[in-house]
């Protein structure tokens, strides 16, 4: 999936949510932690399991996915 090897999805993990490496940690709380000002060390620290890598792949995942185009549909009269 266009290079995302640590984002995984599993219907038997968070509802088949994205999340990192198969854990329980969800790509959205690793990119709302960055969001609400947690530093990458901070991170780690809380969740030792964490790899620099995994938030960034996280983040760039979630770059990927805001990507879209918005396509106006016309109006019928």
């Amino acid at each position: 999936m266009l290079g995302f090897d640590r984002v995984s999805f599993d219907p038997d993990v968070l509802g088949g949510r994205a999340c990192i490496r198969g854990m329980r940690l969800s790509v959205s709380l690793i990119v709302n932690l960055v969001a609400n000002g947690m530093s990458v060390a901070e991170i780690l620290e809380e969740y030792p399991t964490l790899e620099e890598e995994d938030i960034s792949q996280a983040l760039r995942y979630a770059a990927w996915l805001s990507d879209d185009r918005v396509i106006p549909v016309a109006e019928t009269a």
